[in-house]
């Protein structure tokens, strides 16, 4: 336990950095940065485990900050560390920084994970605790043995996900989870008071969880709470820390400028950023500044955390030893590779659903992926990853033998904990519901973009023909917002997001496929309630790796290219049916990710749809999801309205969904 006035005087060390790096910006959260300074800089400089020589160890701690606001604290005890310089905290904010306005995940910079949207950041942790728990089932105790620390704050607490967060953490046990409530009573707008009269402590304790409280600001009262926390063995910890905004802060003329709003969301500004850095026993003209014995804390920290790694590895040699093919799996399942797969084994039904389809690929990995874990929101018999847990168990409280998470009705909570199952390590997330879901789905969906986690997004039920259920269950808006992700590009070039939408039960393996080989995105696939008539016979399906592929139609000789993706293809092949009786030659082209066909050569691109020719798309969303493949000389047929209750062969006559209007629209086309 190190001395109470270093501990003060590191913490300080914390805001002084945290400031001075909004000032420098003229931007950023400066308040709830010097708030929260001790509790960082007492989990970091003392209960913290990681390896200071190889931070991607899979035996460290977690750090999960949700409040990506609060990034200056982040990077300024992280600076204490070595994970950054002063110089970089200088350009905090600025282009090509390594300290961007919020957190973004750079585990050799100790950055667990991408922040910003509140409430996400500890339902990552959340899953990456049950991570945790799945591997210390599969692999043991001695190499799965860490904690997951997340951070939130009241706009965390109050975001809806936490109730997602809060039961299912709670229900299932995590008791690797600890978790600190900055609770300083304001917010960017108003004071706590103003927007919430809920008991926290209540709520966390009716959802099952070890709830303590401390001084958050207090280093002694900080270490009493986390060392509480750390005996725990059967719920998860809230330790719920009353602390100041703006600690330390002070006006310009002198008084104080603590527990204000005003500090929450702008710099402190001129004498008032001049007082509170002297206060804080900094030096105004040069603030960038690691006090030498609060450097010294850290190092002696370093060399602790040496000892503490070096024995853990002895541990894990001694396991690998008697434990080889536990230890390779170790290895693979922390490598990042895809893994190896024999779809030979998955065999389909034809003229299945693409959602059965799915099923049956499910099947198989959940045999042949041991580290896979597969969920759904309350839906699984309906979305079919049922096919999943019928070779497997569910997870439940107390027992993480099985592979399938019951998630519950909560797709937001259930998508971002799945991300965090991915973030620990180790394992290979996927989570299934219906598409018109999938909205809420979509700031976990873009988070997963960015942070490029391969996470398998399963949305079923994928069009109109839901039928009966009605306009508030059949999907039209969300495939043109969802591919518009397979438009932009992450950091490293490449699509944000791949989306599939299968034509049929064999072209559903081949995407299925895919989407287990990447490993640098996530991927979405976007699946059909309704049985789908297979493909004209002799179809190559591997060209599906294409992302657009001719399925008929392939010599010269044709009128017109017909365009869609999903059950559409189908419906174009009987419309081509009849235009050939009336002599009208068509190309089908099935287009299971525009993203994927995009990238392939120009010539490839050419051949599928060459320049000059007529082409109709068919699409059950809005037409804007193929005008942009079938251009200016040809037309599209697609949603013009949110849909209607009635059976879906009756929503296919009434919205224009047949062989016979194809032969309609392709004949006005060509006129």
């Amino acid at each position: 336990m190190n001395d109470k006035k270093i501990m003060i005087k590191a913490a300080d060390n914390i805001r002084i950095l945290a400031a001075s790096m909004v000032e420098k910006a003229k931007s950023g959260h400066p308040g709830g940065a010097m708030g929260g300074a001790d509790f960082i800089n007492v989990l970091f400089s003392e209960y913290l485990v990681y390896d200071p020589e190889n931070p991607e160890w899979e035996g460290r701690d977690r750090f999960f900050l949700d409040p990506g606001h609060m990034s200056p604290m982040l990077y300024a005890a992280l600076a204490l560390q070595g994970f950054f310089t002063l110089d970089e905290l200088k350009q905090f904010r600025q282009w090509d920084s390594p300290t961007p306005g919020h957190p973004e995940r750079n585990i050799l910079r100790g950055i667990e994970n991408t922040s910003g949207p509140l409430g996400q950041g500890h339902t990552f942790a959340a899953g990456a605790a049950l991570a945790e728990k799945i591997l210390e089932n599969r692999l043991g105790h001695e190499v799965m043995k860490h904690k997951i620390y997340a951070y939130i704050s009241d706009g965390g607490v109050e975001e809806e996900i936490s109730q997602g967060t809060g039961r299912i953490a709670g229900h299932l046990g995590l008791s690797n989870l600890i978790m600190f409530y900055d609770s300083n009573d304001i917010q960017l707008s108003t004071e706590c008071k103003d927007v919430i009269s809920e008991d926290t402590a209540a709520k966390y304790k009716a959802w099952g969880w070890n709830v303590l409280s401390c001084n958050g600001n207090d280093a002694d009262d900080i270490r009493r709470a986390l060392d509480e926390a750390l005996k725990e063995q059967h719920r998860p910890t809230i330790i719920i820390g009353k602390t100041i905004m703006g600690k330390g802060a002070l006006r310009a003329d002198g008084t104080s400028y603590e527990a204000c709003i005003n500090t929450h969301g702008a710099p402190l500004g001129g004498d008032a950023y001049i007082n509170t850095i002297k206060n804080l026993g900094g030096d105004p003209e040069n603030p960038f500044v690691i006090f030498d014995d609060v450097a010294d804390l850290y190092a002696r920290r370093r060399e602790e955390l040496k000892k503490i790694v070096a024995v853990r590895k002895e541990e894990k040699a001694a396991w690998a030893k008697a434990n080889p093919e536990k230890a390779a799996l170790l290895k693979e399942w922390f490598s990042g590779k895809a893994p190896k797969i024999d779809w030979s084994q998955c065999v389909q039904k034809e003229g299945a659903a693409t959602r059965a389809a799915s099923a049956t690929c499910l099947g198989v990995l959940a045999e042949q992926v041991p580290n896979m874990v597969c969920a759904s929101a309350d839906l699984s018999n309906s979305d079919k990853t049922d096919g999943f847990l019928k070779k497997t168990k569910s997870i439940v409280p107390g027992d993480f033998e099985g592979a399938f998470f019951q998630a519950g009705v909560a797709e937001l909570t259930m998508a971002c904990m799945c991300i965090g199952m991915y973030l620990h390590g180790g394992i290979i997330p996927a989570c299934g519901t219906f598409f018109v879901f999938s909205d809420y789905m979509k700031p976990a969906a873009r988070m997963a973009a960015l942070m490029e986690v391969p996470i398998k997004f399963i949305w079923t039920h994928d069009a109109f023909r839901v039928g009966e259920d009605g306009p508030t269950h059949e999907p039209v808006e969300q495939e043109a917002q969802i591919r518009l992700l397979e438009k932009l590009k992450n950091h490293h070039g490449k699509d944000s997001l791949r989306v599939f939408r299968p034509a049929d039960a064999d072209e559903t393996t081949v995407c299925w496929a895919m989407a287990m080989e990447n490993m640098e995105t996530p991927t979405a696939l976007v699946l059909s309630r309704q049985n789908i008539d297979k493909l004209p016979a002799g179809n190559d399906y591997e060209q599906a790796r294409k992302g657009a592929y001719v399925v008929a139609g392939s010599d010269a000789d044709y009128d017109v290219i017909l365009l869609a993706s999903g059950s559409e293809v189908s419906t174009l092949v009987a419309g081509a049916q009849l235009l050939r009786a009336d002599g009208v030659k068509c190309r089908i082209v099935s287009v299971p990710s525009e993203g994927l066909f995009r990238q392939q050569p120009r010539d490839y691109q050419d051949s599928v749809l060459p320049k000059g020719k007529k082409i109709f798309g068919l699409t059950a969303g809005l037409p804007v999801t193929l005008e942009g493949l079938v251009g200016e000389n040809g037309a599209v047929w697609g949603m013009p309205s949110f849909g209607f209750s009635a059976p879906y062969k009756v929503l296919d006559e009434k919205l224009g969904f047949t062989g016979e209007n194809v032969y309609r629209q392709v004949k006005e086309l060509l006129k």
